[in-house]
């Protein structure tokens, strides 16, 4: 099992967690409220916690070849719902 994580700095946390949530409702099961979110993607579980300052990224997966990719992919949406902001994804992998 292989995991990425990431500690998002941002006041709008909720805002794009529930985005993400929202976007990939239609193609994959997804559940979450105002603090937490999980998103059983093909090849991974993404799972998303806010605060009033951050927005915590879990990505965990099976496949190593498929954690660059998966990162990416969870970074460039909420990077495009956060378009108004810089933000920076720190990734720590284990």
């Amino acid at each position: 099992m292989k995991i990425s994580q990431a500690e998002v700095s941002t006041t709008h946390a909720t805002s794009y967690m529930k985005q993400l949530c929202r976007h990939w409702a239609h193609r994959f099961p997804v559940e979450f409220d105002d603090q937490h979110g999980t998103i059983e993607m093909t090849q991974a579980t993404c799972t998303l916690n806010t605060s009033p300052s951050t927005l915590s990224v879990h990505v965990e997966m099976q496949d190593e070849a498929d954690q660059s990719r998966l990162e990416s992919v969870v970074a460039e949406h909420l990077q495009r719902f956060g378009f108004k902001e810089e933000l920076v994804f720190p990734w720590v992998r284990t």
